[in-house]
């Protein structure tokens, strides 16, 4: 099962709050996180994109660095970890996207993939004139496909004809090619996004529900598993989980109460509205469930809080769901977490025993894991 890490790209991670830690996204801080999330074995690192923040006195999201260009300097200062930058589909041409791609490739052979991010936030791109209207909602994924065949035409042929509804490519080249396919990551929860992942994708992310509730999204990863098997390709799902450890139980949840107090209400009244904006949303969609006021200060994804080893039991919970191929952490701390959770997390993790042999244990020891 593989280990990611998803990076803090923006300001203050995925805590909407202005009591947990707060800190404005740079390459130093990235580049941290990245070397040690590859010192301790880590498979993979993922930055997302945002355009505009959800503003509030935590300034959330409100400063964000853009993810192919980091990923690239990442590329460049990391030897093993696979490295996926997210692409708004909106604002990058898919024919530039993959000469980017071919490019980061030559810097990390093999390691480099894309995330494709069909926009759900009106505001990102309204105010760059590139809102096409409430109609993308509606076809989005149809875009996406589009966008995803070009990359895919180009990266793995050197060459797109297509006459598309969304693209047109007369004869359009591509050189040098990318050394190995270029991976690519979803993260539709629709039945339309999950449609598009069977058909497109590698592998779809699936977001963890509620707090210390590790099992609660396998209805979701059952659903890509079964859009997966009607389209006859192997498409793996990436949990989303926060971890918030301590080394007890009490101590994890008292950071969780302090983060809970300081939510941010201006900032989460934004996400709402934004979120909204898509009166069609299938109940199962990102927009629908981001907008569940329920324990918003996490983003509402899957939360995990507790002592090292009761965090490690509940992530080997989420790793025994059929269909998971590999779990995505966002941390409250993000350096120290990436500490905690390598030296003392996931080493009593069972799913990564075999993971922690080799060349992923000769890594993680420089970082004084044990193995």
């Amino acid at each position: 099962m593989d280990l990611g890490v998803f990076i803090p790209i923006g300001s203050n991670g995925w805590l909407i709050s202005t009591t947990s830690p707060r800190y404005r996204p740079s390459f130093a801080l990235n580049r941290d996180v990245v070397q040690k999330a590859e010192a301790y074995g880590f498979e993979f690192a993922l930055s997302m994109v945002k355009l505009r923040g959800f503003g509030g006195e935590s300034e959330f999201w409100d400063h964000c660095l853009e993810s192919f260009t980091l990923m690239a300097a990442l590329a460049a200062v990391t030897t093993r970890i696979k490295l996926f930058a997210s692409a708004a589909v909106l604002t990058l041409p898919p024919a530039i996207a993959a000469r980017m791609a071919s490019t980061i490739d030559s810097v990390a052979p093999g390691r480099f993939g894309i995330n494709i991010v069909s926009g759900w936030q009106q505001a990102e791109y309204s105010q760059m004139g590139l809102w096409p209207g409430k109609e993308h909602f509606d076809r989005r994924y149809q875009y996406c496909a589009e966008y995803v065949q070009v990359i895919r035409d180009l990266t793995e042929t050197g060459a797109c004809t297509l006459d598309g509804d969304y693209f047109k490519m007369d004869d359009c080249r591509l050189s040098p090619l990318p050394s190995a396919p270029v991976k690519i990551v979803a993260a539709g929860q629709s039945g339309g996004g999950m449609a598009f992942a069977a058909q497109y994708a590698d592998y779809n992310f699936c977001m963890g529900e509620g707090v210390n509730t590790p099992t609660k999204f396998a209805g979701s990863v059952a659903r890509l598993v079964d859009a997966a098997a009607r389209t006859g390709r192997d498409v793996g799902a990436y949990a989303l989980f926060m971890v918030i450890a301590d080394e007890t139980d009490a101590a994890a949840q008292a950071k969780w109460e302090l983060y809970k107090d300081g939510k941010d209400a201006v900032a989460l009244g934004w996400m709402g509205v934004q979120a909204t904006a898509d009166d069609k949303a299938d109940p199962s969609s990102t927009a629908r469930s981001i907008s569940n006021p329920v324990s918003a200060v996490n983003f509402n994804m899957g939360t995990l809080v507790g002592s090292y080893a009761t965090v490690a039991g509940l992530l080997d919970e989420v790793a025994a769901v059929e269909g998971v191929a590999g779990i995505m952490l966002v941390f409250d701390d993000f350096i120290a977490g990436m500490d905690a959770f390598g030296q003392h997390v996931q080493p009593l993790m069972q799913c990564r025993k075999a993971a922690m042999t080799g060349t992923a244990a000769t890594a993680a020891a420089t970082a004084g894991v044990p193995a």
